[in-house]
């Protein structure tokens, strides 16, 4: 789901305005690559762009028609390498919702022409019924988006220019997708890459976290995306239909909060696009890639465990991005010098070496005091042969009656929680995009609205790489309720520092699938698995399990203020997976410098980076959150394209009555080309009472000035063991 922002200056909020790139040189193993650089990005007409003296010519098309079965057209956007005197070359694919005219035009440049420079056709497809394409777009990871991605790998394998062996790739959207296709097995995709992508689309994705409404992204990613489904085709491609086509799209497309809410407990409409439901079904080569400060980094883990497909995995310190963008926090890699390795072994039948990595190369985080933004965050590469790791071992340590967490259960206690509905003003932001306020801040104001248990100050470094487990034994007083739990790293100063974290809806702790509500009073063992994370703790340092009833805005509060009585002293533990250190052990190192093509040259005309606002009303009790995207407006200085975007999210809740809890989503786009300009605006709010869900949702369209579409539609859903 990544936000596709026009270009920000170097290394902050966005992509670079210019590519400086560098020369040739030896990457891993020994395996020669070379940057493709040149002046420019070419023009409108496929003009050919000369790719700079050390990668070959790239011949960019600026728009084709793929033809559907069904009589659907996809627009696509193709990088070929100029001359092709070699013959027919491999297609990569990636099919997004987000623009290849405007929206996602300067990433796509930076990576499609790059790999075009280095011998292959690679294409960029406007999903159905997203930017020039046919058609109105229903939903996320639809069958029919499947199906129609199959189509187009057949389409891009019959073509002259291609060899026949096709590769998919994509962050986010592009990578669930690349996931669901190879889970059809279409005889010509010869390997795929994923990145910031799940494979179990309730579990890890911006709808449910341990089966709580994620109240932080479930409305907002909704009116996000319904944006981009109401955004019109460019009457530079189709030509005067445009505004027929988009009338269209504004008056068919509905909110995709109705079928994400309407589905709260993991059914069949989740299963569909999971490929966990059938691991054994994926058989092309599969290369996975995350980031520590992802929201989808669990993923990596799953799908080196239970694939047999060859596969590698790849995790560094990065947010929701390619890890070859300067997007804090870094450091980047020559993550497109890696990418070549994996097609040119698959694709190409070339010894890159690629397939003698380790299995996981994970960037091992060092500590680092809590901050809401690293430019880099320190640490070292380490490699394992395979996952589970030989080396990796697990430690538990117990939660005692004194709030220690000691290798000792101790005697046997009960301790109260009854957190506040601020719990979790300091959570940040749930996928990080590089922005200034994005990762949590010194997390003491949370964890004394917790219940903690702190560990003596190590006596060596512990590494831990993995997902750690918090066992808890613990009764509610009222039958729905929620667990949060955080590990913390505290150093000697007591800042405390968010190592992971994990929350749990207790009518889910036998399944998402079934939801029970709890006895009031009865004792339950419950498990909460903790985010994957690799970092390593200090001597020194004491680690801290922090255990509250509320995540506000994460988690949507349980419809009364719970009171939870946590059972000591027993089997409550922290499971940790810890790693083996070995100060002689080496760095794998060894990446090259992050290598990109260069990009459309644009303008940023207003800039305000994202930021999270907190207000509070002490004398109401009344808490507030303002997550602002970053506000922008900006100029394609080739395309001639302005767009401006705005969308705050605010969160709102009164202090000991979680039924206040609302979410309002704020959008605004426009998109220009001298005389064409076209403006949506959204609204939408979210409320709950103890019976349901409450949610209305306001679209106004204009050409120009003058409106052109108002629509506006309201939802109950009732709630359904959340």
């Amino acid at each position: 789901m990544p936000r596709p922002y026009p270009p920000a200056p170097e290394g902050r909020n966005g992509f670079s305005q210019c590519e400086k790139g560098g020369g040739g040189r030896t990457g891993r193993r020994g395996y020669r690559r070379a940057i493709a650089r040149g002046d420019g990005m070419g023009r409108k007409g496929g003009i050919d762009q000369e790719a700079g003296d050390a990668g070959g010519g790239v011949r960019r098309i600026d728009h084709t028609w793929i033809p559907l079965s069904d009589g659907t057209r996809l627009a696509a956007r193709i990088w070929l390498p100029e001359p092709m005197d070699a013959g027919p070359v491999p297609a990569l694919l990636e099919a997004i919702p987000y623009r290849k005219n405007d929206l996602s035009a300067s990433g796509d440049a930076g990576r499609h022409a790059y790999f075009a420079a280095h011998g292959y056709a690679s294409v960029r497809v406007d999903i159905r019924g997203s930017g020039d394409s046919d058609g109105v777009l229903d939903d996320e990871y639809t069958a029919q988006e499947q199906r129609d991605a199959v189509e187009v790998i057949a389409w891009l394998a019959a073509q002259p220019w291609c060899s026949g062996r096709v590769g998919m790739f994509g962050v986010s959207w592009g990578g669930f997708a690349a996931l669901q296709v190879a889970a059809l097995r279409p005889p010509e995709l010869g390997a795929i890459i994923t990145v910031s992508s799940s494979d179990d689309r309730y579990a890890d994705d911006v709808h449910y976290m341990g089966g709580c409404v994620l109240a932080y992204f479930m409305l907002s990613w909704a009116t996000t995306m319904h944006l981009f489904a109401t955004l019109p085709p460019d009457p530079d491609v189709v030509g005067p239909e445009w505004r027929e086509r988009w009338l269209e799209r504004l008056e068919r497309a509905r909110p995709m909060i109705e079928p994400w809410l309407g589905h709260q407990r993991r059914d069949e409409y989740w299963q569909h696009g999971s490929i966990c439901e059938d691991y054994a079904a994926v058989e092309c080569p599969v290369f996975a890639v995350g980031g520590w400060a992802d929201g989808y980094r669990n993923t990596v883990f799953r799908l080196l465990e239970h694939l047999a497909c060859p596969r590698l995995g790849l995790i560094g310190p990065w947010s929701h991005h390619y890890p070859e963008e300067p997007v804090p926090p870094g450091p980047a890699i020559g993550f497109l010098q890696e990418a070549l390795r994996w097609w040119d072994h698959w694709l190409k039948d070339r010894d890159t070496g690629i397939m003698d990595e380790p299995m996981l190369r994970s960037w091992m985080q060092d500590a680092a005091e809590p901050r809401p933004s690293y430019d880099e965050r320190p640490g070292r590469w380490v490699g394992e042969p395979s996952w589970p790791s030989p080396n990796v071992a697990p430690r538990t340590l117990a939660l005692t009656a004194a709030g220690g967490l000691d290798g000792d259960a101790g005697p046997a206690a009960t301790v109260a929680v009854r957190s506040p509905q601020s719990h979790g003003a300091h959570a940040g932001d749930w996928d990080p995009f590089g922005n200034p306020a994005d990762l949590p801040p010194d997390q003491r104001a949370e964890d004394g609205k917790a219940v903690t248990f702190t560990s003596e100050p190590l006596d060596a470094p512990l590494a831990i790489l993995g997902r750690p487990r918090v066992v808890l034994e613990l009764a509610s007083d009222v039958p729905q309720a929620l667990v949060a739990v955080r590990l913390c790293d505290v150093d000697e100063s007591g800042a405390s520092a968010l190592i992971t974290r994990g929350l749990l809806n207790l009518s889910h702790r036998n399944g998402h699938d079934r939801p029970e509500p709890l006895t009031p009073g009865e004792v339950v063992p419950v498990a909460v698995d903790l985010k994957a994370i690799g970092q390593v703790v200090p001597a020194g340092h004491r680690i801290r399990v922090a255990v509250a009833s509320t995540y506000w805005p994460w988690a949507w509060p349980s419809p009364e203020p719970a009171t939870l009585t946590l059972h000591v002293g027993g089997a409550t533990a922290l499971e940790l997976p810890v790693r083996h250190l070995d100060a002689a052990e080496p760095s794998i190192g060894g990446f090259e410098d992050p290598e990109r093509a260069p990009r459309p040259a644009s303008a940023t005309l207003h800039l305000e980076p994202g930021n999270h606002l907190i207000t509070e009303d002490v004398g109401a009790g009344r808490h507030q959150l303002v997550h602002a995207y970053p506000t922008h407006h900006t100029l394609d200085l080739e395309s001639g394209i302005e767009v401006r975007w705005r969308e705050p999210d605010t969160f709102t809740v009164v202090e000991g009555s979680p039924l206040s809890a609302q979410v309002r989503c704020e959008r605004s786009v426009t998109l220009g080309r001298g005389d064409w300009s076209v403006r949506l605006e959204a609204d939408a709010t979210m409320t709950a009472d103890a019976e349901a869900f409450h949610v209305t949702h306001e679209l106004r369209a204009y050409d120009g000035d003058v409106p052109a579409y108002s629509g506006a539609w309201s939802f109950r859903l009732p709630r359904d063991g959340v």
